[in-house]
């Protein structure tokens, strides 16, 4: 028989010293609270005063710090600074024993839970929850730490579908919810409805009214940042991006699309653009309008405009993407002669002038293109009572889409009852062995009737659509008129934006000015 010997352990697994050395284990406490409402700030605050006493009554523990998280999730721990300096703490050595209330302090991401409680473990740094009694270091540790980490995940899934219910609820409503703090123009009121900041509302007009000028976002953001005005965050320089979302915002003509966007996962946090996975809500009239609606649909249009023209739009003044060439239908770019001298002048001229066909139309200089917009200005003015009625007239047939929405209607009614049928054929083929052949043959017959219902449908949308654009301009255009007194004698920015489509310029050197409701002088 082989004899064997015990050898006791004579290090400690709990701070790799000398079982007989006299060393304090260091010990840290985490706490988390996960909103910054009051009741949860004072858990919060107890939470760091226990711990503190609690770990100093220990005559073999050595308090290090009670490292803390206020006011954020723990779904995931990218976001806990608190805990991420305490976690780099521990794998310095600093740290021998984490102490936290519960594993759903801790996490309640599972994978987050283990990597991290692993990861410390393989630098001799324990972890113990004072709720479950679970020590990472006993055998059985890691298996109820498993259980748990579950438990709190699927809790913390629970508690975001909540929420997530009641926002959907509070949007099919139609209560509008609005981040303040990071919004221009609006302030909450009294009643938890939006109302105007005077101050601020200016700053958006000034944002439409520039960019109906001929402005760029880049540049209206140039703009402001000169002029010292902040952004909606408080910030000094602002940008493109900020602008372009000022400019595309249904808030600021006194609506709300709700659910733009929506949470892909409840871990993550990750939201995602609303491309018609969910429903999303429109409210029309939900509160006094910054920026006049014809105004907002206006800009919307030449946004449009911009990005689908045929060449890049530049932006160099209002008159860009502005006058047309009669010869080959391009548009005329803006070019400066003698740039560095008192002879600098600004001239626009075609495109093509330079091209394989080279274009024989005259250039037009900037004074030239305000005579010209004056001139044919005062000419309409005269005959501003007779327009308006035509206009008035005209709207009120453009206007009329409903034997297109009731055709467009049929044709939707078709694409849900061909889906339905698709669906029904896949859960029969799945259910009964049907013969593939047929089964292919008839489904493809109902993918081309889907197509052909889907094409019908978006020329129909299309037209719609086109009819409220031009219903939109012509609006515009009759208020503008109905707006002005007398004849002008000053080239207007906004006056031009509001009431030319275009200039044409002619082999012969004529002009024409066209405007919105498709007068031409």
């Amino acid at each position: 028989m082989p004899r064997i010997t015990k050898i006791p352990a004579s290090i400690s697994r709990y701070t790799s010293a000398p079982i007989d050395a006299p060393v304090k284990r260091k010990v840290a406490a985490y706490a988390r609270v996960s909103t910054d409402n009051e009741e949860q700030l004072t858990s919060y605050a107890a939470q760091i005063s226990y711990y503190t006493d609690y770990i100093n009554g220990r005559e073999d523990w050595e308090f290090v710090k009670v490292y803390t998280d206020e006011g954020i999730s723990g779904c995931s721990t990218k976001r806990r600074e608190g805990f991420q300096a305490m976690v780099a703490d521990a794998l310095a050595g600093k740290i021998d024993l984490i102490i936290t209330k519960s594993v759903s302090r801790f996490a309640r991401n599972t994978v987050d839970s283990l990597t991290t409680i692993r990861s410390l473990k393989e630098h001799n740094v324990e972890c113990y929850f004072e709720k479950e009694n679970i020590w990472t270091f006993d055998g059985k540790g890691e298996l109820l730490l498993t259980i748990m980490s579950s438990l709190s995940q699927e809790e913390a899934r629970s508690i975001s579908e909540n929420v997530t219910w009641g926002q959907r609820k509070r949007f099919a409503d139609g209560k509008v919810s609005l981040a303040y703090s990071r919004f221009l123009g609006y302030d909450k009121g009294a009643d938890g409805k939006m109302v105007i900041n005077p101050e601020q509302a200016e700053t958006v007009r000034l944002i439409y009214g520039l960019f109906l000028e001929g402005m760029t976002p880049h540049t209206i953001a140039l703009t402001l940042t000169e002029r010292g005005i902040k952004t909606p965050s408080g910030k000094d320089k602002w940008n493109a991006t900020t602008v372009r979302r000022i400019l595309t915002n249904e808030k600021y003509k006194g609506d709300a699309l709700l659910q733009k966007e929506f949470t892909v996962d409840f871990l993550t946090k990750k939201t995602k653009k609303n491309c018609g996975e969910i429903p999303q809500y429109y409210i029309e009239d939900d509160h006094e309008a910054i920026i006049d609606p014809a105004v907002f649909d206006l800009v919307q249009q030449e946004i449009e405009r911009r990005n689908t023209g045929t060449s890049r739009y530049s932006g160099v003044s209002i008159f860009s993407s502005k006058v047309k060439c009669a010869e080959c239908g391009s548009w005329y770019g803006a070019k400066v002669w003698h740039s560095t001298d008192k002879y600098r002048k600004v001239i626009y001229r075609c495109n093509h002038k330079y091209g394989k066909k080279r274009c024989i139309t005259l250039h037009i200089t900037e004074e030239e293109i305000k005579v010209l917009f004056l001139n044919a200005v005062n000419r309409l003015l005269k005959q501003r009572d007779e327009l308006i009625a035509n206009v008035k007239l005209i709207c009120k047939v453009v206007s009329d889409t409903s034997e297109l929405e009731t055709k467009r209607t049929k044709y939707a009614d078709e694409m849900t009852l061909v889906a339905d049928m698709v669906q029904a054929a896949m859960v029969e083929n799945a259910r009964v062995s049907l013969d593939q052949n047929e089964y292919r043959r008839r489904n493809d017959e109902l993918a081309s009737r889907f197509e052909a219902a889907k094409k019908k449908y978006n020329e129909l949308s299309e037209q719609i659509a086109e009819r409220e654009i031009r219903e939109q301009n012509l609006r515009l255009f009759q208020e503008t008129l109905e707006s002005m007194k007398g004849t002008i004698t000053e080239f207007d920015g906004a006056l031009w934006g509001a009431l030319v489509d275009y200039i044409t310029v002619y082999e012969d050197g004529s002009r024409t000015v066209t405007f919105r409701d498709g007068t031409t002088i």
